[in-house]
């Protein structure tokens, strides 16, 4: 793999998120006002519960882990699907498949530097707050190392199921009812917007064996300590059969799909 042109992607990716600057304050704006909705929402659920821990969690645990996965949230998020979408209704899917590098890589890789850019602007001020906020209730230590291998396959995963969804753009030439529904799955079952410890059993067994979970709720698990060594281990595990799976059967219906392809103007 030439590395050089890949990085020239990410390079080229860093430089167009840098002239968004009025972007990126909305997206910290919105971000704040989400999040206060979000505190007082869980206090008040809290305080009807009448008890400082629920589903084995206490209210400092529950923000921690709603906070730091908003914040993964914007930094895995790639517009993929969109992109994809625009792309082939636009006809310039042809163009892109002409290019000397896979369209998967190449897709990836240009969104590449959003993700240096929403690390260094979003993920990382976020996490070093929360830390200190809360007077270290993050720990720092080897599960930090555990978290950032289940960060890495949590965006392998993340990024396959947007390339999956839009490849079904082939068939469909219209993306947006189908993402919208993606996108509500994903933050439902990944535990973006409700940890999964609050799901009633049976559902939360099911989310269990679905990918979702290994996006947000297993990496956020990881660094709050609250699975053991070998939980850890059995997660990192289950994230690696989902790399792998999803990665596969991207690449395959990617491959089946292509012969549907058609470019609308002429």
């Amino acid at each position: 793999m030439n590395l050089k042109k890949y990085l020239t992607l990410t390079r080229a990716g860093i430089i167009e998120s840098l002239q968004f600057r009025a972007s990126m304050f909305v997206l910290v704006l919105g971000n704040l006002l989400y999040l206060t909705v979000v505190y007082f929402l869980w206090k008040a659920i809290y305080a009807s519960a009448g008890t400082d821990v629920v589903n084995g969690m206490t209210f400092s645990d529950t923000l921690i882990y709603l906070v730091l996965a908003t914040a993964l949230f914007n930094f895995m998020e790639m517009y993929t699907v969109w992109d994809m979408g625009r792309n082939i209704q636009s006809g310039k899917i042809v163009l892109d498949l002409l290019k000397p590098m896979r369209y998967r890589s190449y897709l990836f890789w240009s969104f590449s530097g959003a993700f240096v850019v929403n690390f260094f602007a979003v993920f990382l001020p976020t996490f070093l707050a929360v830390y200190i906020v809360t007077g270290g209730a993050i720990p720092i230590g080897i599960s930090l190392f555990y978290f950032v291998i289940a960060v890495v396959m949590a965006v392998i995963i993340n990024y396959s199921i947007d390339f999956i969804v839009g490849t079904i753009c082939l068939y469909t030439e219209s993306i947006w009812g189908i993402n919208i529904m993606k996108q509500v799955i994903v933050l439902l079952l990944s535990g973006a917007t409700i940890p999964l410890a609050f799901f009633p059993e049976p559902f939360k067994t099911v989310a269990g064996y679905l990918p979702f979970q290994s996006i947000y709720n297993t990496p956020l698990t990881i660094l709050l300590g609250s699975a053991g060594t070998e939980a850890v281990f059995e997660a990192l595990g289950i994230q690696l059969f989902w790399c792998v799976a999803l990665l596969a059967f991207s690449s395959l219906f990617w491959k089946l799909s292509l012969r549907r392809i058609t470019v609308n103007g002429g």
